[in-house]
Formats: structure tokens, sequence, C-alpha cells
């Protein structure tokens, strides 16, 4: 039932967005100056049976319908409710439906939202916007259709991936997709615009509400998946330039750099050109990076699925709107006249600009290369965090400086004031030197980083004491997200100073010493829960120094639907630092490999991810009149 249903939902949302297209185009070309009422009807009824397919495959995923083939392939009857639902878009036919639904959302919302705007310009976006809902439709249904039945009907599901049996990454989905999936509407806004004529302050001002709303869920989702990483897979790290996380990483960039950009627009009018160009970058790049998931291109924890057939339309479909979007481009923009001064707000703003745009050439790079390399010497190669340091670390002093010091420079041409400045920056070599006494030793490259991120937020504190002073608040995300950013940057380079490693062998009964602590393996323990049993390593972890103990607790789970081992990570967290340890068998042998991190400030490092999300999530509550940078 669920199959038909649900078949039936996706075959009449296909033909709602083929109706919208066409009765859009319709009004677009002969219609009067309004958008017709059944423009909107078909778009609620398009918006209503997408919702309705996608609840229907939940349904599916909750009473363990083995029926469908996505539910067999990725569920357990004894799993977990939270994790059924989450099954959902744990897998490559459900995220894409997840995918359609956001699309169809974002689709139905602009034109609700906009309707007052020039309606050529609202029709076209919508035109553009379910030509790309058409085609992902599409492709569900002939390669990757989540309700395809499946007969006889199995007993059992083979169950979902135990690590994806999470909180944090039952959430990292749909916050991401919200993100990079949500930039399709200013992808087709951006095309809109050049067809319809619809340019500079106005446009900016109809897709800055949108651009907000994704970069605020495409920084949160980054951040879930991070936390993830971090205690869930067993190394420590919390980011490791693997190409699946770049793939959300790289419209990030873009996506800042757009927001950026759509404020010089919308106060001096320039940049309109650019401001289009970041618009197809951001979702041309989401597409990129939804190729390199579900291709089977990369072998990562983070793949949906490896079936080159669903790679192949997906990089058709994506060539196909690169050329489309390029051509309509090149065909609709018009020249425009800069007449910046360095010494202006709009200049610094385009400058950082160019730094984004630059990481972004760099992740990309890191990226494809190993790819390209394995496709023409077949020869693998990684890509790892020494190429990312050494490329992007040195240009983050200027970014820091340019963030600090463009917000307080005016609009067109103003004088840049020396003296807070001066005072500002020795306060920070000043803060720095603190921290140097205490840590004895780092590069010079990491000194410059740290003064320039403590001038960051000092200048944005002195921001902050200035708006408190004027009794305004819309300086007040800005700053939010910029003393943010200044934080990580500063907790990162001292997490990546100050952590401690160890990795050795033990038995139970048996203990371990180092400088500073001494760890006792204690006991051993096998327990039983719903969908797994558990190994439980009882340690003893004591602090030679400051005579204090504490009890930590790694696993190792067996799971059995499908049959899986996961090492799950100890973390005792504290504001200053967090103990990690994990454990893992080793065969025909009593002794476990035992691997111990202490890792300072993790807290503040998802603290400061949270307050540059927070940041946006503050600018979309401020009144849009409130706006100013």
């Amino acid at each position: 039932m669920l199959s038909n249903l649900g078949n039936l939902f996706l075959i009449l949302s296909l033909f709602l967005s083929l109706s919208i297209i066409y009765r859009s185009f319709y009004n677009y070309s002969y219609g009067t100056k309004i958008i017709k009422p059944y423009i909107f009807t078909l778009a609620l009824w398009q918006v209503t049976f997408v919702i309705l397919c996608f609840l229907s495959l939940i349904l599916g995923f909750i009473f363990s319908d083995f029926s469908l083939v996505t539910v067999y392939e990725s569920s357990h009857s004894a799993k977990p409710l939270f994790y059924k639902i989450s099954g959902t878009w744990g897998n490559h036919e459900g995220s894409l439906l997840l995918w359609i639904n956001i699309l169809v959302i974002f689709s139905y919302l602009f034109l609700i939202f906009n309707n007052k705007n020039n309606k050529r310009y609202v029709l076209s976006t919508l035109i553009f916007q379910n030509i790309l809902i058409a085609g992902f439709i599409i492709f569900l249904l002939i390669n990757s259709n989540p309700f395809s039945s499946i007969y006889p009907i199995p007993l059992e599901g083979l169950g979902l991936n135990p690590i994806l049996q999470d909180p944090a990454l039952a959430i990292h989905p749909p916050l991401l997709y919200i993100g990079f999936v949500g930039s399709s509407i200013y992808f087709s806004a951006a095309l809109g615009s050049l067809i319809s004529n619809y340019r500079g302050k106005l446009f900016a001002q109809s897709i800055k509400f949108w651009v907000q709303i994704t970069w605020s869920f495409q920084t949160l989702g980054i951040l879930a998946g991070s936390i993830w990483a971090y205690y869930e897979l067993g190394w420590g790290g919390f980011w490791f330039w693997d190409p699946v996380e770049n793939s959300s990483l790289m419209p990030w960039f873009i996506m800042t750099a757009l927001f950026h950009s759509l404020l010089v627009l919308e106060k001096r009018n320039y940049s309109y050109s650019w401001a289009i160009i970041l618009c197809l970058l951001t979702f041309t790049l989401s597409v990129m990076g939804t190729f390199l998931v579900r291709s089977g291109v990369l072998n990562s924890v983070h793949t949906f699925a490896s079936d080159p057939s669903r790679g192949i339309y997906i990089l058709i479909f994506l060539t196909i709107m690169i050329i489309s979007s390029l051509i309509i481009f090149y065909q609709n923009h018009q020249d425009e006249n800069f007449n910046y001064s360095f010494k202006s707000k709009e200049a610094l703003i385009l400058i950082n600009n160019w730094f984004m745009i630059f990481f972004l050439a760099t992740v990309l790079i890191g990226t494809l290369y190993p790819i390209f390399l394995e496709v023409i010497i077949s020869e693998k190669i990684s890509v790892g965090p020494p190429y990312y340091n050494l490329v992007i670390f040195p240009l983050l002093i200027p970014f820091l400086i340019f963030m600090a010091i463009s917000p307080n420079m005016g609009w067109i041409k103003d004088k840049f004031k020396v003296g807070p400045a001066i005072l500002i920056l020795a306060a920070s070599i000043l803060l720095n030197f603190i921290i140097f006494l205490f840590l004895k030793k780092y590069t010079f490259l990491s000194s410059l980083i740290f003064i320039f991120a403590f001038f960051l937020i000092c200048y944005s504190s002195f921001d902050l004491l200035q708006m408190i002073k004027k009794k305004t608040k819309n300086q007040l995300p800005r700053i939010t997200s910029h003393i943010g950013f200044a934080f990580l940057v500063l907790f990162i380079g001292l997490n990546h100073q100050l952590t401690k490693e160890h990795d050795f062998n033990l038995k139970v009964g048996e203990s371990k010493k180092f400088t500073e602590y001494e760890i006792y393996f204690n006991s051993l323990n096998t327990i039983k829960e719903k969908n797994y049993e558990s190994i439980v390593g009882k340690f003893k972890l004591v602090d030679l120094k400051k005579k204090t103990s504490e009890i930590l607790i790694p696993e190792i789970r067996i799971y059995n639907n499908p049959p899986t081992l996961t090492y799950e990570a100890s973390i005792k967290t504290k504001l200053t630092k967090d103990t990690y340890i994990t454990m893992s068998n080793i065969s025909r042998s009593d002794y476990y490999n035992i691997k111990f991190q202490e890792k300072p400030f993790m807290f503040w490092i998802w603290f400061s991810g949270f307050l540059i999300a927070f940041g946006g999530f503050i600018r979309i509550m401020i009144n849009k009149d409130m706006y100013e940078n």
C-alpha cells in the first residue's frame, strides 16, 4: 500500500512541477501584471503532495514495512524509534526525497513571501526552480525510488549502519540540506533576475533572507557533523578534510561571500554580476558535492551510495545546469562601472570575498586532485591536513585583520582610525605573550594567528560596547558571528598546540604511567542492549599533579543487524579540556589497544561554532529594515 501511495504522490508531484513550469511561462508571457491565483494553488498542492510522500516513507520506517526495499535495506524492527525515523534519510533514496522536499518547500515559500515583487522575476524564478525539482523527481523515479517494492516480503530488515545511529548524525543531514539544497532558490532567483532584468538593490533585498537562512543552517549542519566525527569515529579529531566533509564546506565559503556582497549591492548598487556568479556557484557546488557523495568516486564513511549510474545522471544534470546558467548569464549580464576607494567598507568586504574564493579554490583542489590523479595514472593519494594547514593558515592573518577593520569603515570613502587599532593591537600582543608564558613554545605563524584572532575579538568587543552605548542592536549579528569565528580560530590553534596523545596496550588489572597521568584498566563487562551487545571497559584515570581521579568507560559494540563492530569513545568534558579514551580488541590476545588523548578547549570550539551560527539566526530575527553593516 505504501509503495503505491508513495509512487502516486511522486508522479503527482512531477505532474504539478511540469504544470507550474507551463502555467508560469504562460502567465509570464501573456498575463497581467499580477501572478495568477492558479499558480499559488498549484504550488500549494505540490508542496502538500511532496510532504505527504515523505511522511509515507517515514511511516514505512516506523512500522517496519519491509515490502519497501529502502526500509528493508536501512532498518530493522529492533531499532529504537528515533533511529527508525532518522533512518528515513540515512540512505541514498530517502535522503534524495528529503532533498526534493526542501527544493519544493523553498520554492513555495519564495512564491508566498516574494509575491509582491516584480511578477516576471518571481515567475521566472519559479520556472527555474521547478526545472530543478522535475529533474530530481525524474532521477528519483527512474534510478533511486524509495518506494520500490520487494517480493516475497522479508521478515526482517538488514538494519542501518550503526555509526549512523547517533543523535548528532540524525539531525546533521536535515540541517545541512536546508543549507545547501536551500541555496537552489537563489540559484533560480539569479537566473530569474537576469531574464526579467530585476537587478540591483531590489534583487539583493529579495534573496538576502534566503541566503541568511541557508547559511545559518549550513553552519549548524557542519558543526553537528564535526561533533559526531569527534566522538563517534574514535580518532579524536573533529575535521579531517575528508572529501565529503569538504563538499559541505565549499558551498559555505560561497554563501559567506555572497551574503557580504549583497550588503555592497544593497547599499551601493555595485557588484551585481559578482553576486549573480556567487548565487550560481553556491548551488553548483552543492550539486557537485552530491555527485561526489552518491557516484561512488569517493570511499568515505559519509558516502551514501556507490552506484555509477546515479553518478552519471547527476553529472549530466550538473553539466546541463552549468552550461545553461553560463549561457543565460553571458546573454543577459551588463557591464558595470566600479568606483571603489580602498578606504571604504565595500572595498574591504570585496577583498574578504576574494579570501573566501581562495579558501574555496584550496579546498576544491585538495578534494578533486586525488580523484583526477587516480583516473589519469591509477595512483591513489590522500590530501590531508598538512596541505590545508600550509596553504590556508598564513592567509588567515590578513583575513582576520580585514574582518576586524571593514565593519568600522564607512561606505564610499572613509578615514581609518589608527589610534584605536594600535591600542587594540597592543592589547592583542599582550594577550598572546601571556599565552606564550603558559605554553612556552609554539611557532611564529601560530603566534601571529593568535595575535590577530585576539585583534578581531577585541575589535568586535569594542564594537559591542559602542552598540550598547548607542542602544542599537543592528550590529549584534555581525559582532556575534565575528567573535565566534575569532574564538574558533584561537581555540583550534590552542587545541592543536596542547593536545596530548598516548597509544599503548593493556590487559585487565594492569596500569600505565605517564608524566601527568596514570591509567588503570580496572574491569571488563558485557552489557546487552536492545539492538547491540557491548563490551564495556572501566578505566581509572589519575591526575598525578592534582591528585584527582575520574572513571572512563569506553565500549566495543557488536551489532547484529547489520553485523558490525564499533568502538565507542568515553569522553569527560570540562570547560578547559576533554579526556578521551577508546579501546579496541587485539586478535587472540588478552590485551586491548588503548588510545588516550587530552583535548584542550573542545567545549569552546563547539561553542565558537554555535556562536557563528547564532549570529546568523539573530540576523534573521531582526527586522529587515534595521539591517546594516
